[in-house]
């Protein structure tokens, strides 16, 4: 029956010439891309459009994946200034006491953001995540409340973080799907990919401790457009991978979960890449941080601020189709009250294709604005004064 409903879509969507593909819209039950993993997906990034899925939503131990969750956090804490790249981080006795996947940190050792990055990026250092985590929220307890509460925000039905770290614990879970919207999400943060798509480096460069950092994603050297983005392993959550690619300005994202061995992972990844190159295109709406509109507040210090895209907006097409039936609208809140920040979302910019929604992307405040002082609103009294003579 699921097959029968899948093929209606596909023949529906060849009548009316609109080859873009979504969630549940394509069977890819017959393709086979992930035959020796758990559970796979493989999205375009900018519109989350999936392209193939396997028991995408069953939920089963992330391993290491959970660093992605970490990373993002990070990536917001430095985005925020609460961090910075060149601070100094000073390694807890909890941190420098992480078993599995380490960079061996001694307690006492102060080493800086920066590092600690390319050490969970690169080498998926458990003590790294546990020093940055605690650096943020106090404590790794504190900092997986908020772990879990980014996973409530992203709207995740079927994901538990109980660690930073992903090392075996009780009720620590997510899925395919999960982890992917995790992963699409983290890749906001562009500068991500400048640490999860290096191969080999090191730590302590030209000291007795010097630590040579391997890439533990084998990818990012071995296929063309890699560049990230987390791997993981333990005996029960078996070999899981989370990559993402960047070819002809479409990015995708493929995760796999529960492979036998690295081999097999690294294959199934490779399938769904090449499968996504080969089947299908992107078309670039609007550019992350582009103007769409502008909005004028009563009382405010400032005539109009652009309101900016949050994200890239794109469309996923079938290879050989057009972007038939697609329509943008901006929705600006009204219930917007001064003062607002920059980056305040204040929107969405809605994408259709038929009447039938595909994607909301924020819509953020590129300048603040504040309450205009008496003065100001004194003189925009008088410049109304003076256009009404």
């Amino acid at each position: 029956m699921k097959k029968i409903i899948s093929s209606l879509f596909v023949l529906m969507f060849t009548i009316f010439s609109v080859q873009s593909v979504y969630a549940n819209e394509k069977a890819t039950d017959d393709l086979s891309l992930a035959e020796n993993a758990s559970s796979a997906i493989l999205i375009e990034r900018d519109s989350g459009g999936i392209m193939y899925e396997k028991n995408a939503h069953e939920q089963l131990p992330p391993a290491s994946m959970t660093k992605m969750m970490t990373l993002l956090l990070i990536m917001e804490a430095l985005d925020e200034n609460k961090i910075t790249l060149d601070e100094k981080i000073r390694v807890s006795e909890y941190a420098s006491s992480m078993g599995g996947s380490q960079i061996f940190l001694e307690e006492g050792e102060e080493m800086t953001v920066d590092d600690l990055l390319k050490g969970i990026a690169i080498a998926s250092g458990n003590d790294a995540s546990v020093a940055l985590a605690e650096r943020i929220a106090g404590s790794e307890k504190a900092f997986v409340a908020m772990m879990n509460e980014k996973v409530k925000e992203l709207g995740l039905e079927n994901t538990l973080f109980q660690n930073t770290t992903g090392l075996p614990e009780d009720n620590h879970f997510s899925t395919a799907y999960d982890m992917a919207v995790i992963a699409k999400e983290l890749l906001k943060y562009e500068t991500i990919t400048n640490y999860t798509k290096i191969y080999e480096d090191y730590l302590r460069k030209g000291t007795e401790d010097e630590f040579w950092l391997v890439n533990t994603n084998k990818l990012v050297k071995f296929y063309q457009g890699v560049d990230g983005l987390k791997t993981g392993y333990t005996s029960e959550a078996k070999y899981c991978l989370t990559a993402t690619a960047k070819k002809e300005n479409m990015r995708v994202v493929a995760v796999v979960m529960g492979a036998e061995s690295p081999k097999k992972r690294n294959k199934a990844i490779t399938q769904m890449l090449d499968y996504a190159y080969s089947q299908y295109k992107t078309e670039l709406l609007y550019k992350k941080d582009q103007p769409v509109t502008q909005i004028s507040m009563l009382k405010a210090d400032k005539n109009k601020v652009n309101v900016v895209t949050g994200d890239s907006v794109s469309v996923l097409l079938e290879k050989g189709s057009n972007k038939t039936g697609i329509k943008t609208t901006v929705k600006i809140d009204k219930n917007l009250s001064l003062p607002l920040k920059k980056g305040s979302k204040v929107g969405l910019l809605q994408v259709t294709q038929n009447g039938k929604k595909i994607t909301e992307t924020p819509l953020l405040l590129e300048h603040t604005m504040e309450k205009a002082s008496t003065w100001k609103l004194f003189k925009y009294a008088l410049s109304d004064l003076v256009k009404i003579e």
